[in-house]
């Protein structure tokens, strides 16, 4: 402000009952502001300063509201929206072989479209303004769903080089060579990579250790350093994957990637829950990324919080995202997810204090821009960083009474349903709960429509009823 006049931005957020920074000190504001000009944060701090510094184009009102980063989701199948209900009450090897490749191997390009805006909706209206999707086989439509719907992702085509593992077989849509598989991803990276005003990165993927020949892995990591991105993978989510890997390879499957030389700081490796001791520190050593995914492996009974690798490895330094995994067995809700990871440890070590709410919280935003590659511009509220902001309405039985620490609230007693606003690179997103950028009635038409032919194309309509008589 020069000579008492007014500095021009576009949007104030102010009167926020509780603004919850996430910057290096964690700050905590009552009666909190955030200044945005175009799609980043000017200032953050207290509403009285910052009314009497900023002249807005548009300000909203956060009274009686939780502001917070946006929210990321670190590993999120958005092809697999439209699985839910068609995977309960199956072990990992029946989970894939016989409901997960064949629902997503009859997949067309209209399918993954809209299961993926489906995600994308779910996704925005509980708060999440980031998601890193681990990848499918019509990959150009999540990307085109994530567009249109404003959103920040990091996404990959699904990539796997040899047709059987100890676990079994795979569908012919999946197969290709590694040539193929390497030539494919950097198409995809030629395509999208930085696309949509920058909200689109695309990271490098092999599906699993235990499909990918070592030639693959090796070069899906050239490939993300070329680009400067990330390269993602799923890692020892069940002890059947680590006894495969030890059958196959001789080694653990994270003690795989460190003797191929990959384990670095752009690796990120979804589910991680057994593991030795070796490999905590090597990924430690190493400086890579995880992904816990409480509520899938809660549901499907993997033994990935009972393991106990999570807290670990965040004690060890180890940053450590929150993903949902997907809809036919995780919770596309982080608020959710949060709760399972902070209530479930607590459960299985005995330990009421092994993971307080802001430890957890800690995972669904700075965390998670760590492993999105994005932590330079999302993650906290601070100026210079993208508006990328997620409001609570606390005017919900949820939320009450919210007496001193809003995290505790948050964290063991709201659910994504209770999100008001959404923000992403300054625009509004969602609004009232209602999201503006997607069609929600469309969405839900389209769903409708599609869901018998995807019935129809898997068989598994006698496999998924339920045990009870339908009249």
């Amino acid at each position: 402000m020069e000579g008492g006049k007014l500095e021009h931005i576009d949007i104030l957020l102010r009167n926020a009952d509780w603004l919850i920074t996430m910057n290096q000190e964690r700050t905590i504001f009552q009666d909190g502001a955030v200044a945005i000009r175009q799609d980043r944060i000017v200032e953050v701090g207290k509403t009285e300063a910052l009314a009497k510094k900023y002249e807005a184009s548009e300000e909203i009102d956060c009274t009686d509201k939780v502001v917070l980063p946006g929210m990321i989701d670190s590993h999120v199948h958005s092809a697999f929206q439209m699985s839910r209900g068609l995977a309960d009450e199956v072990g990992e090897q029946a989970f894939l072989f016989e409901r997960m490749y064949p629902y997503e191997g009859c997949m067309d390009e209209e399918d993954t479209y809209w299961s993926a805006t489906l995600c994308a909706l779910e996704l925005l209206k509980h708060g999440v303004t980031c998601f890193i999707d681990p990848g499918n086989y019509e990959i150009d439509q999540t990307a085109k769903a994530v567009e249109k719907s404003g959103m920040r992702c990091a996404l990959s085509k699904s990539s796997l080089d040899m047709a059987k593992s100890g676990l079994g077989g795979l569908p012919d849509k999946f197969i290709e060579t590694t040539e193929q598989a390497l030539e494919k991803s950097e198409s995809l990276a030629a395509r999208w990579h930085n696309k949509a005003d920058g909200r689109i990165k695309v990271f490098f993927s092999f599906r699993g250790l235990n499909n990918s020949t070592d030639q693959l892995i090796t070069g899906m990591k050239k490939l993300a350093d070329k680009y400067n991105t990330g390269v993602q993978t799923h890692c020892a989510f069940a002890q059947k994957t680590r006894d495969v890997s030890l059958a196959q390879h001789g080694v653990t499957e994270v003690e795989r990637l460190y003797r191929l030389g990959v384990l670095d700081r752009n690796m990120v490796l979804s589910h991680l829950g057994w593991l030795s001791a070796r490999e905590l520190n090597l990924l430690k050593e190493n400086d890579a990324r995880g992904v816990a995914c409480p509520s899938s492996s809660v549901h499907n009974g993997y033994g990935n919080l009972l393991m106990g690798t999570i807290p670990l490895l965040m004690e060890m330094g180890v940053p450590m995202g929150i993903g949902s995994d997907h809809a036919s067995s995780g919770i596309i809700d982080i608020c959710q997810e949060m709760r399972v990871v902070g209530t479930v440890l607590k459960e299985i070590r005995l330990d009421p204090k092994i993971m307080g709410p802001e430890k957890v919280l800690e995972m669904a935003t700075g965390n998670g821009a760590k492993c999105a590659l994005w932590d330079e511009e999302i993650g906290s509220l601070e100026a210079g960083k993208k508006a990328d902001i997620t409001i609570f309405d606390t005017r919900r039985p949820e939320w009450q009474p919210l007496y001193a620490n809003p995290l505790v609230n948050l964290v063991y007693s709201a659910t994504g349903s209770s999100v008001d606003t959404v923000l992403v690179d300054g625009k509004v997103l969602v609004q009232g709960g209602r999201t503006l950028s997607i069609d929600e009635d469309e969405v839900y038409r389209e769903v409708k429509r599609l869901k018998s032919g995807i019935l129809q194309k898997t068989g598994l309509l006698e496999k998924i009823k339920p045990q009870w008589p339908i009249l």
